[in-house]
């Protein structure tokens, strides 16, 4: 059988790339990156030396024309700002504009009308009040979509990272990606350095003692699990009383600083925040994956609203592997009814 070519891919609001990264384990040929984001632009150039990488805010004055020397693309990634569509955001108010940037891919679509498309977004994005006109235009420029919520634990990585993923295709439905991960789920104790590799401090006799709420959170934890490292999770309370164990994958990345690595006993127990190559293979990225721009706080901000590449690679591998046995059909697989109403870029 004739070996087909590497699918050429483009990744707008790419970020550091993580999508790419999956997408280039997949067999993809990464050709352009686009992100608004400086140290997330140089990132990306970091990491894929032959792809054309640009720095620009897509809206309405930068669309194609600003990747306009990369040739045909056949695979469209795309994570628009999710900021706005998440409970992430807080009480901050609602950035309408911000929401409407998943529309502004639109152009690229009808400049180089790939093969496949892939979005991906925060589960909320549903809930915005755009997203049945999205979907209708996707469906009417002659894509079959498949929607999928996917857990990054349930591909090998050490975190429970659920998020929205649409698949379009023009040569049929796309397969249903399933799980791939067979056995106990990776857990956070896998993402550590050893111990000592970064230095930890005393939980008392501070000259800055640690506030209340961080004090009860350790003490939570320690008297659930006596005698073993746990994590302290900041920014965000529920049910787990703001700590995890070990054994299980680390609770969702976020922009945020947000957890720290409880050790030792009584007067011995310390405390130190996860740093950067742990909340990056956190987020399934190999250690050669260079993130070396910005500072520690931009490095975070990167993981936390990257893509972890083992969800995108198998996500690749199933549109271009299986057998599209609905190719010519119009059946759409939606998970919310599509009503009719025209596109409004304006």
């Amino acid at each position: 059988m004739r070996q087909q070519r590497a699918l050429r891919a483009v990744d707008l609001f790419c970020g550091g790339g993580g999508s790419s990264a999956g997408a280039r384990a997949a067999g993809a040929e990464i050709i352009a990156g686009v992100d608004a984001d400086p140290v997330a632009a140089a990132t990306y150039a970091d990491n894929f030396p032959g792809a054309v990488v640009r720095c620009a805010r897509l809206d309405h004055a930068n669309g194609p024309e600003i990747v306009s020397d990369v040739g045909p693309v056949d695979l469209l990634l795309a994570s628009p700002e999710c900021t706005n569509h998440s409970i992430a955001r807080g009480s901050r108010a609602i950035d309408e504009e911000s929401r409407r940037s998943l529309l502004y891919f639109l152009p690229f679509i009808e400049r180089w009308g790939p093969s496949y498309i892939i979005l991906e977004n925060v589960t909320r994005m549903r809930l915005w009040d755009g997203w049945h006109e999205l979907l209708r235009y996707l469906n009417s420029a002659g894509y079959h979509i498949r929607q999928q919520v996917l857990d990054a634990a349930d591909f090998g990585v050490p975190q429970k990272r659920r998020r929205l993923f649409v698949l379009c295709s023009r040569l049929g439905l796309p397969p249903e990606v399933r799980p791939r991960w067979q056995g106990p789920l990776a857990s956070a104790r896998t993402i550590l350095d050893p111990r000592g590799t970064y230095t930890a401090r005393p939980v008392v006799g501070r000259n800055r003692p640690l506030a209340e709420k961080t004090l009860e959170r350790i003490r939570r934890g320690r008297n659930a699990i006596p005698a073993d490292d746990f994590l302290i999770v900041y920014y965000g309370s529920d049910a787990a009383g703001g700590w995890q164990a070990l054994d299980r994958p680390i609770r969702t990345l976020t922009t945020l600083d947000r957890f720290g690595l409880v050790s030792g006993t009584g007067p011995d127990t310390s405390l130190r925040m996860l740093q950067v190559p742990e909340l990056r293979r956190a987020m399934g990225l190999p250690d050669e994956f260079r993130l070396e721009q910005g500072s520690r706080r931009d490095r975070i901000r990167l993981l936390g609203n990257g893509v972890c590449p083992p969800v995108m690679q198998a996500i690749v591998e199933s549109l271009t592997r299986a057998e599209l046995a609905a190719v010519g059909k119009t059946q759409v697989h939606m998970n919310v009814e599509i009503e009719e109403f025209p596109l409004r870029l304006a």
